[in-house]
């Protein structure tokens, strides 16, 4: 019988190599050839299902948004308003070795698409992904306020602003300063940032 490929499976492999190479050797030094030796592939076959650098490093951005997706899709709401939050804003924070490897990937795109000129190319997609991350702040502080669990004095668009950047400034000191930022810390700061929302 011929072997099954998944080919989802390798095109993700893929990826994770290049995220290795972008974490250990910086962005520029991504290109096909590296990321094949790193994934212990041969150019070729890694241009079969990439035919170029681009589109490697597309389907690889597209990767890290897709798995923060998949975590927060598959918690379970349960407990108080509170709690529910919590565990949903954990999941974007880089608080163990695999979110903290996709936030340094991020990191790194981001930084590739603010250097890059016009339209297209890695910036593409960092507008949708900021979105999809204010739109989890929306929801959560919407929710937080149905519960009854926000004072009613409480601009609420002003709220998910602040969430939103309170979960990107924790998100990159956990990065910069992980001893001083630890998963305990970073815990305590958003359940003291939500608990002074509380009436």
């Amino acid at each position: 019988m011929p072997k099954i490929v998944d080919h989802d499976a390798r095109r993700e492999e893929i990826a994770r190599a290049l995220w290795r190479v972008v974490r250990r050797d910086g962005i520029r030094a991504a290109s096909v050839r590296t990321v094949a030796a790193e994934a212990g592939w041969s150019a070729g076959a890694v241009r079969y299902y990439f035919p170029d650098q681009d589109g490697l490093v597309n389907f690889a951005m597209d990767l890290v948004a897709r798995r923060v997706e998949n975590r927060i899709s598959a918690i379970e709401p349960k407990g108080t308003a509170i709690e529910i939050a919590l565990r949903y804003l954990e999941e974007v924070i880089p608080l163990d070795t695999e979110r903290q490897a996709e936030f340094d990937v991020w990191l790194s795109f981001t930084a590739q698409a603010q250097a890059e000129s016009g339209e297209g190319g890695l910036r593409e997609h960092l507008g949708p992904v900021h979105d999809a991350l204010r739109g989890l702040c929306a929801s959560l502080v919407g929710g937080l306020a149905k519960a009854g669990a926000l004072r009613g004095d409480l601009d609420l668009d002003l709220e998910v602003e602040r969430l939103h950047a309170l979960l990107d400034g924790l998100s990159l000191h956990a990065v910069i300063q992980p001893d001083r930022t630890t998963p305990a810390r970073v815990r305590q700061h958003l359940t003291t940032h939500l608990n002074s929302l509380q009436p």
